[in-house]
């Protein structure tokens, strides 16, 4: 992977999709059924492209809600549809398109009363909450989002009556029953105009901010947090948790700065990611190199994606943390300061989290489950609160409520967030120093992922992968122990390989959501032993690619 020269730097005018353009051809471009790149397809988080590549129309999101209102009715779900969307140009046509075909198909839909955007933990948040002590009448949802992607994207994702992504069963029906209806001319869709969906009886409104911040201190300790007094920068990134914040910080008066209050849809505020991309990765130094510079003029800044299931924790003494020091520092002190959670409940990690977090699994006696990359493999043990904690290497994660409940089933960036505050203010130390702690105890992991462009057909290769491609019996010079294509805590299909040894491995698979491949290594040995680990690894991948 190269680093653009600019990279870090503030976007220039020369960066900025046109908005205009941009939401033209969401109207008036038309896929073409024959070709793969303009079909819907659901990655790990939805249907997501851009537009102007017309992989992301107004014919995908008409066809996909018609598939949704058919796969739940064919479920038995005839609850309330939860629907959101982000601050993505292409949200607000997408959850347009997609309210015309709920209305038009009898849907009850409940969209936000203060008409603003909606982070994804607060629709998962919604539709628990109506489901609970429910058997009959249960809700779903849709969240219009691509999440951290650049400006020119749009973002299509829908929850289930479990409140968080849906599995393959889900999306795969989904999928391909829009792709078909795109194919005949959308003749089976049902819509009505704009105008009348909205006062449709099925249309009603429900307060989305109002009910997640006011449920807020049942899963984080907020009085903590004000009694300190601790400083605190939030940053929204131009998202949908801009009005979270200002209001979660007026409600309980803590001492916060809602850093940047802008939204734009072209994210002109943005610094430039590692590739010259405007793109809203909270876990990007690139991305968050705004936030970084202004560090010390906070005790903890934080920071969040376009549809805030991300974190990111900026400290005085370290910067931006590596999202997997700050799980492993999460799950040490939330294991030691919840005692309402149950005794047997597991830790969740996906199998390229760092293998810190299963090092301190193990000094506290927990249970480590480890999963595919996807927060949906950890939806069933957070409902049912078998597993506390569930998070992924790229900064998201989820908790249960204080009491041992389910707080959401879908990744929550603000509760992470706050949770870092909770931890400094109660421990008078930031997570940085809490995680060098950890590698006094521990060692000192170095850990990288490297991302590369590659094809769909490519990454269809890569996720072939199988061991019988790895003939080598070490890794860097130590012996294999393992070469997984399945996960050990569930035995799902990882869609890649890993490849692990006593204090180091590398794990490689495509993408679920842009058009790259990605190579995780990690080494207890160091900087120059992970080099060596990611220079096995790319051989393994360019091996796979050559077929």
């Amino acid at each position: 992977m190269s680093t653009n020269p600019r990279a870090g730097t503030p976007a220039q005018p020369s960066d900025l999709v046109d908005i205009a353009h941009l939401v033209t051809a969401y109207y008036a471009e038309h896929p073409d059924p024959a070709a793969i790149e303009q079909r819907v397809a659901f990655g790990t988080s939805g249907h997501r492209g851009s537009s102007l590549k017309r992989a992301f129309n107004d014919d995908h999101i008409a066809a996909t809600s018609q598939a949704i209102v058919e796969y739940r009715a064919g479920q038995g779900t005839d609850g309330p549809l939860y629907l959101g969307r982000d601050t993505h140009a292409l949200s607000e046509p997408a959850w347009t398109t997609a309210l015309e075909v709920f209305a038009a198909n009898g849907v009850t839909v409940l969209i936000d009363s203060r008409d603003g955007y909606t982070p994804t933990p607060a629709l998962s948040h919604a539709i628990l909450t109506w489901n609970r002590g429910r058997t009959q009448h249960l809700a779903d949802g849709v969240v219009v989002t691509p999440s951290h992607n650049p400006p020119d994207e749009g973002g299509f994702k829908y929850n289930p009556t479990h409140g968080g992504p849906a599995d393959t069963d889900a999306t795969k029906w989904i999928q391909e029953r829009a792709n078909a209806l795109i194919a005949d001319g959308l003749r089976g869709v049902k819509r009505v105009p704009y105008e009348r969906a909205r006062r449709a009886d099925t249309t009603s409104t429900y307060d989305y901010l109002d009910k997640y911040v006011g449920d807020l201190p049942n899963v984080v300790d907020l009085d903590a947090i004000a009694a300190s007094g601790l400083r605190i920068g939030a940053d929204p990134l131009g998202g949908a948790s801009v009005a979270y914040w200002a209001e979660i910080a007026d409600r309980y008066k803590l001492a916060m700065t809602v850093v940047n209050p802008l939204v734009e849809a072209d994210f002109r505020f943005m610094t430039l990611d590692w590739d010259g991309k405007i793109r809203m990765d909270c876990s990007s130094p690139s991305a968050m190199a705004s936030l970084i510079t202004r560090r010390s003029e906070f005790d903890l800044a934080t920071g969040n994606d376009a549809d805030a299931d991300r974190h990111g924790i900026v400290t005085p003494d370290a910067g931006l943390m590596n999202p997997n020091h700050y799980l492993a520092v999460a799950i040490q002190y939330l294991y030691a300061h919840r005692d309402g959670w149950p005794a047997d409940a597991a830790i969740g990690k996906t199998l390229v989290s760092s293998s810190m977090i299963d090092r301190v699994a193990s000094s506290l006696g927990r249970r480590l489950v480890e999963v595919p990359v996807g927060f949906k493999w950890f939806v069933p043990g957070l409902l049912d609160g078998s597993v506390a904690f569930g998070g992924e290497e790229s900064a998201g994660a989820s908790f249960l409520r204080r009491d041992g409940r389910v707080w959401t089933t879908d990744k929550d960036g603000l509760i992470l967030d706050l949770l870092a505050a909770e931890i400094t203010a109660v421990t008078g130390k930031t997570p940085s120093v809490h995680y060098a702690a950890l590698t006094e105890q521990f060692g000192a992991p170095a850990y990288a992922r490297v991302d590369a462009p590659a094809t769909r057909e490519q990454k269809a290769l890569l996720g072939a992968l199988s061991p019988s491609q790895v003939s080598a019996e070490s890794l860097a010079g130590e012996p294999i122990v393992a070469k997984l294509t399945e996960a050990p805590g569930n035995g799902a299909a990882i869609g890649g390989l890993k490849v692990v040894t006593e204090t180091g491995w590398f794990a490689a698979r495509p993408s679920g959501t842009e058009d790259v491949y990605k190579i995780y290594a990690e080494s207890f040995k160091g900087a120059d032993d992970l080099a060596r680990i990611q220079e096995e690894a790319r051989e393994v991948v360019g091996a796979a690619l050559k077929g």
